[in-house]
């Protein structure tokens, strides 16, 4: 049985051979694992010391990284600029946490590949530390199975390398071998062209029949939106099916094998409350391909010391400029003046801070509905912002072991990590049939069984997030519901029970898993909402629906950064493009709050 230890009021449960295993150390291996004595992070200890102003001239509400963005582009465009964060530590769901003693985990996301460039070059990440360790090998779907030839049961291994991916897919089928390559051609082409339209606000409709200066100011959206045109070109049809279909359809146009539809349909559904069969997955499967890393189109990696250490780089670039980053400020409310303008917030300790704009971090439901007065907003916008679709259907699991996963379909029996272990290991995908089966269960408010699982262990590629031979593991795993249809809810007793549902179907494929574990820290959807402020456990701030994309995210209403409130920007995943760690909401809020605060001075300085 596994021992409770609380952290911060986290329960992180730590087998009590950890702590057998201290006592065969030496002191100074020991004190290895005890390199912190609470999760939390050196920037953030740093910014919590820092004096806090009764004014600036701009107010960020949050630390998750696109809150930082945020900053660094408003500090470095001249404004005096403060953020607050509710928590202990910078980053939000981009964030690292030593929970378990020597361990450091990147609590909710964990991989990196949606970051744009130009955040990458403007903020200079790479000169404030910034280091990737980029997988190339990309996903491991292990087969359960007697042994074939050889001994050992198939796997699929995909990777970089095209002549490697040719010999892996053709253990299933030589025609999906041959389509491979095409396949992700088109996809890669396609994912390109969407660049500026995700480095661009959304073109705003009624700016088309408005005044001339309104014409003029979203030109550079209906550039962007006329470049990716151009950019999908002939593949128009192709990319149109891939936003309104189901992707097991676009899918089952290219490939025949179950394992490889299976493997490639996860990105189609991975944080979202949808099934491969669903009409619109297509569009997260392209979401989730259409990033880079220093220049490497559809590239993932891992940062060096965890997710957390990406926030910390964004920070370090906005404190470079002059930002204030404070920790342990939890914002209450937004303050508005006699003509309903955003000038300030008040901390729930009742301290007043002023601003001449304020950015909200936080998703649409807490910005629009907890922070700001009631009766502020228009009713229509209101009701609509109450109808965003937060389902989630992710449960995150951390785990700290003392060996890599052995599993049954390549074995590593000398604690040695191959080149799977450094990639996405997908469970229970080897059919679109299995993740068909665990959505349903789920929409039914139930726990599957078999639920899908992805795995990764970034500890294989970066040595600094764990102790020598020891790793961390990262478990994805969805479906799950928010609460259970007999009205039980995520107690302690549900959380052990899905932990084993999990862990044994990790043994299947890995036997002497669950002997290899140290510890656990269990995230289903409402501790997600509790401790990183994710309305409903939902990653992406508000489903990645089409009915939530572009024009219509955060809603149809109020397209874009902007809100009803003067004065008042949303900057998080929330708004357009939507989640993943890619600093875009961040970046493209702070542009058009700058330019806002630029006419408002030009047209001041006309009136005197």
């Amino acid at each position: 049985m596994m021992s409770n230890l609380l952290l911060r009021g986290q329960k992180t449960y730590i087998s009590p051979r950890f702590y057998k295993s201290l006592a065969s150390l030496s002191s100074s291996t020991a004190n290895r694992f005890f390199s912190s004595s609470s999760p939390s992070s050196t920037s953030s200890e740093a910014s919590s010391s820092a004096e806090l102003k009764s004014s600036y001239d701009a107010i960020v509400i949050g630390a998750g990284h696109n809150g930082l963005v945020s900053a660094a582009y408003l500090q470095k465009a001249g404004l005096n600029t403060v953020v607050l964060e509710r928590r202990h530590v910078i980053g939000g769901a981009a964030v690292t946490e030593e929970l378990i003693p020597g361990f450091k985990f990147s609590r909710c996301s964990y991989v990196l590949s949606l970051l744009r460039p130009d955040i990458y070059e403007d903020l200079e990440l790479k000169r404030h530390g910034l280091k990737i360790h980029y997988r190339v090998y990309n996903a491991f779907t292990p087969i359960l199975e007697e042994p074939v030839i050889g001994g050992h049961p198939r796997s699929l291994l995909l990777s970089s390398y095209e002549e490697e991916n040719y010999k892996q897919i053709a253990q299933f089928s030589e025609k999906d071998a041959k389509n491979f390559s095409i396949y992700e051609h088109q996809l890669f082409n396609m994912a390109k062209a969407l660049g500026p339209l995700l480095d661009n606000a959304p073109v705003n409709l009624s700016s088309l029949t408005g005044s001339l200066s309104q014409k003029i100011e979203t030109m550079p959206s209906l550039k962007a939106l006329f470049s990716t045109g151009q950019g999908i070109g002939s593949d128009l049809p192709a990319f149109y099916e891939l936003l309104t279909a189901p992707a097991i359809k676009v899918l089952e146009k290219w490939f025949e094998s179950e394992p490889l539809k299976a493997t490639l349909a996860t990105d189609a559904v991975i944080g979202a409350m949808m099934s491969p069969s669903t009409p619109g997955s297509g569009y997260v499967l392209l979401h989730h391909v259409m990033g880079e890393l220093e220049g490497n189109i559809g590239a993932w990696g891992y940062v060096e010391g965890g997710n957390g250490a990406l926030s910390e780089c964004i920070a370090k670039s906005a404190k470079e400029h002059g930002a204030t980053i404070l920790t342990e400020k939890p914002v209450s409310s937004v303050i508005l003046d006699a003509n309903n303008k955003a000038c300030g917030v008040v901390l729930e300790d009742g301290t007043e801070i002023d601003g001449k704009i304020v950015l909200s971090n936080a998703t649409p439901h807490v910005t629009y509905q907890q922070l700001v007065p009631e009766n502020s907003l228009p009713a229509e916008f209101t009701e609509e912002v109450a109808k965003i679709d937060y389902t989630s259907p992710v449960t995150k699991i951390n785990v700290a072991v003392d060996r890599v996963p052995d599993f049954l379909a390549r074995p590593t029996p000398k604690n040695i990590p191959g080149p799977h272990h450094g990639c996405t290991i997908h469970l229970n995908s080897e059919s679109c049939h299995m993740i068909e089966d665990a959505y349903k269960v789920a929409m039914e408010g139930q726990l599957h069984e078999k639920p899908m699982i992805e795995m990764c262990i970034p500890s294989a590629l970066d040595p600094t997030i764990s102790p020598e031979g020891s790793h961390v593991i990262s478990l994805f795993t969805q479906y799950t519901p928010y609460s259970f249809k007999d009205g039980r809810t995520w107690d302690e007793e549900m959380m052990s029970k899905y932990r084993d549902i999990v862990f044994n179907n990790i043994e299947d494929y890995a036997p002497g898993f669950k002997d290899s574990v140290i510890g656990v820290d269990m995230l289903p959807p409402p501790e997600l909402e509790r401790i990183f402020g994710l309305t409903g456990g939902n990653i992406f701030h508000g489903a990645m629906s089409l009915d939530q994309l572009y024009f219509a995210r955060p809603v149809s209403s109020m397209t874009g950064y902007r809100s009803p409130l003067r004065g008042l920007y949303l900057c998080g995943s929330g708004a357009h493009p939507g989640g993943g760690v890619m600093g875009a909401p961040g970046r493209n809020a702070a542009h058009v709050a700058i330019k806002d605060l630029k006419q408002k001075r030009r047209w001041m300085n006309m009136t005197r």
